[in-house]
C-alpha cells in the first residue's frame, strides 16, 4: 500500500474537485501521488526509502509512520495532480505548497533539517571502493611584480 491513498489528498482538497480533476478515475490520483513519492526519494536518499515508503512491488509496508513526511507527499502530489486540470482551485496556492515542500526536502537533504525517527541507511556492510587512485590539481604559479 502506498504512503497515502487518493481519499487522503481530501485534506488539502476537496473530495469534488479531486473528483473533477479525475473524472472518476482514480487511476490520475494514483499516478500524481507516485509521481509525488518519486520525486520525494530523489531528496531523501540518505534515509532508509524501505522503512520510510516501503515497496509496494514487494509487498513491503513502511515501518515508519510520519505525518510531516505525509503532509509533504500530499503537496506534492496535488500539485502534480493540479496540472492535469485547474477546475475551481487557485493555482498559485498549490504551486506555493509545492515549492515550500521541495525547499523542505531539499533542506532535509542537505542536512539543514534533521527530522526526529527517521531512518538513516544501513551503511555498516558496505566497502570502500578499491584501488588507490587520487586525482588533485592546482593552478599554475604565478609570479607578480609591480
Amino acid at each position: 500500500m502506498a504512503i497515502i491513498r487518493p481519499s487522503d489528498l481530501a485534506t488539502n482538497i476537496y473530495a469534488e474537485i479531486i473528483t473533477e480533476i479525475t473524472r472518476n478515475e482514480e487511476n490520475k490520483a494514483d499516478i500524481a501521488i507516485s509521481t509525488a513519492v518519486q520525486e520525494a526519494k530523489m531528496y531523501l536518499a540518505r534515509y532508509d526509502l524501505l522503512q520510510l515508503f516501503g515497496d509496494d512491488d514487494r509487498g513491503i509496508l513502511a515501518t515508519v509512520y510520519d505525518e510531516y513526511l505525509n503532509s509533504l507527499i500530499k503537496d506534492l502530489a496535488c500539485w502534480h495532480l493540479l496540472r492535469v486540470s485547474n477546475a475551481n482551485t487557485d493555482l498559485s496556492i498549490f504551486r506555493t505548497a509545492y515549492q515550500d515542500a521541495i525547499t523542505a526536502l531539499k533542506s532535509i537533504m542537505a542536512g539543514q533539517a534533521n527530522p526526529q525517527g527517521w531512518p538513516y541507511t544501513d551503511t555498516t556492510n558496505q566497502t570502500a571502493p578499491e584501488g588507490n587512485t587520487i586525482n588533485w590539481s592546482s593552478n599554475p604559479r604565478r609570479n607578480n611584480f609591480y
